[in-house]
């Protein structure tokens, strides 16, 4: 590996990366060929290993120095899965992807691992004749085989964007792909491609409506990789090429608004970035805006509405959860002293962070002039990394003559943890049948003594609703039971009547099952089991398994269920879920 590096300082006489489980072979200058000294710290539990490499005489500030440095990964790095053959759809060749967020990028090759950091790339993969190389760059080149004869070829890529060492990937399996659009593929395993095709018709409208909020599209191509189960984020943002899970294929596009998340992240987030990770609400929360706009241009605003107050649910749920007096509950959490920042991951930065810039929205007079703000905004920070406190200066300067700006708390709004500390009113119109319904179930069963129901309840309740619907209904009705749940003869009457124990929907089977474990229901376990066990995406595993861990029927099955699975997940997943359960 070549890196280019510019001095930004006088007198420098070292270079420091990050590495973690890297085996470090030598250091060479390029141009002289001389080896450079170099020498790695002790380790550290969450940040890895310092490498700090030497130089023979001071560096001036504007010179620049290239580096050879010859590497090798450990089987334990947390950026890179391996999957066996079996463990892929084709079930003929193994497959390995990366995942580099939050700072996993320095278990992949040595580097400068934060987000204040941004790099260019360019890279050449060579891999075995059947398989083929993608990465988050645009493609170079066709595929050229090996002079020698060996049976392998080389993949080319290059990245001129600036983007942070987390936004490194590079997939490798038996793919094809199915173009969906004048700048976007999808790619996946060949039994898989057509179901994403299909699933992610819609990309190139999420682009466009993106583009109308936000601007231009800088990236060139947005392909979509559609990743095997053991992936484990619904998405990850990746520039030109959008990693996905398959729990996204619900067969009737039910689920693609991750989609529009990811898109969005081609601004907010990718193009500018949060300079450290105490400041991931400037991505996720900036994200979830964008996202909700994309939706309320194509589908409406009362779809952005809907999904907002749902956002709601979710927060309070998470806060919840974590605890609300918790520093992990605060916009701005504070992660000195070597906290690793996977720890902090939740859905406060993106929830929180929505509610806080819908909040400011209705303050400066609604859409318009913070649309506006959004574009300028966008333009003035874009290639950089910035922080809060550099957002709140560029908003306050740039509606400085707005009055009602003076009310904003900001240090209970971004440095407090808990919920937000002003109520944000959304239109109910979309939820309010599966608000309605919930709250029919909830009066139906107040003592947990068990019920049939709601008088009159039928299938005919749900009849026609989307899979949004259902989860709403769901998690509306988990939140009235947050402090006492359901009998379990009441789960088990909603799931005659609306099928629940049957559908293949990911988004529904994770609310349902967790609310039916709540309610100490046994029926679910077989049920839960299979699916913890049939993908492995965090925002799954985690509830449930904590449902299961916190239940009286599910202690024992959550950790015997996790020792089954635990190598088949993404080395990130096992880590949280391994937290989560008090296990080793």
């Amino acid at each position: 590996m070549q890196l280019h590096v510019n001095v930004n300082q006088s007198g420098t006489t070292e270079l420091l990366l990050d590495t973690r489980d890297l085996i470090i072979n030598s250091v060479v200058d390029k141009h002289t060929g001389q080896d450079l000294p170099f020498k790695s710290a002790e380790v550290h539990k969450a940040l890895g290993t310092k490498l700090t490499i030497g130089f023979d005489k001071k560096l001036s500030e504007g010179q620049s120095v290239d580096v050879v440095i010859s590497f090798s990964t450990m089987p334990k790095s947390t950026a890179l899965q391996f999957l066996d053959p079996s463990q892929t759809a084709g079930g003929k060749h193994p497959y390995l992807f990366t995942q580099c967020q939050a700072i996993h990028a320095r278990s992949f090759i040595p580097c400068q691992d934060t987000p204040a950091v941004k790099l260019t790339y360019s890279a050449a993969i060579t891999v075995p004749t059947p398989l083929t190389a993608l990465m988050s760059a645009v493609p170079q080149n066709s595929p050229e085989a090996s002079a020698d004869g060996a049976p392998t070829h080389t993949f080319k890529f290059k990245q001129e964007v600036p983007i942070p060492s987390y936004l490194l990937a590079l997939a490798v399996g038996e793919l094809e792909y199915r173009q969906i659009g004048p700048r976007s593929k999808v790619w996946s395993e060949p039994s898989m491609v057509e179901a994403g095709a299909y699933e992610f018709a819609d990309t190139a409208k999420f682009l466009s409506a993106a583009e109308e909020v936000a601007g231009e599209y800088v990236w060139g191509v947005y392909d979509l990789l559609l990743l095997p189960p053991s992936f484990p984020y619904g998405g990850m943002e990746n520039p030109c090429l959008t990693f996905v899970t398959p729990t996204l294929l619900a067969g009737d596009r039910s689920l693609v608004n991750v989609i529009a998340h990811e898109i969005a992240h081609s601004w907010t987030g990718n193009l500018v970035t949060n300079a450290t990770w105490a400041h991931f609400w400037l991505n996720e929360g900036f994200t979830v805006f964008l996202e909700r706009k994309i939706i309320g241009r194509l589908h409406g605003e009362k779809a952005l509405q809907f999904h907002a107050a749902n956002g709601y649910l979710s927060l309070v749920d998470s806060i919840h959860q974590i605890g609300e007096t918790h520093n992990f509950t605060a916009l701005v959490p504070d992660l000195s002293g070597g906290v690793d920042p996977d720890d902090s991951f939740s859905k406060v930065p993106y929830e929180k962070g929505f509610y806080f810039l819908y909040y400011l929205q209705g303050l400066v007079g609604g859409s318009q002039p913070f649309e506006a703000f959004l574009k300028t905004y966008l333009q003035h920070f874009k290639f950089k990394t910035l922080t809060t406190t550099d957002f709140k200066n560029y908003f306050c300067n740039h509606f400085k003559d707005t009055e009602a700006i003076q009310q904003i708390d900001w240090q209970t709004w971004l440095y407090s943890p808990g919920l937000p500390p002003v109520e944000n009113d959304y239109d109910p119109a979309l939820g309010q049948a599966a608000e309605a319904l919930a709250k029919k179930w909830h009066t139906s069963d107040l003592m947990a003594v068990g019920s049939k129901g709601p008088q009159g309840a039928s299938p005919d309740d749900t009849k026609d609703w989307s899979s949004e619907m259902m989860v709403a209904f769901l998690d509306k009705l988990a939140s009235y039971r947050a402090k006492q749940p359901m009998h379990r003869k009441t789960t088990r009457r909603m799931a005659e009547l609306y099928g629940l124990d049957s559908s293949k929907n990911a988004e529904i089977r994770g609310s349902w099952y967790k609310l039916a474990i709540y309610a100490e229901d046994e029926a679910v376990l077989p049920l839960t089991v299979q699916f913890l066990k049939e993908q492995g995406r965090m925002k799954f595993l985690r509830p449930l398994y904590k449902a299961l861990f916190r239940s009286k029927i599910g202690k024992d099955i959550a950790v015997q269920t996790f020792k089954e699975a635990r190598q088949s997940y993404h080395p990130i997943a096992a880590k949280m879920v391994a937290a989560d359960l008090q296990v080793e």
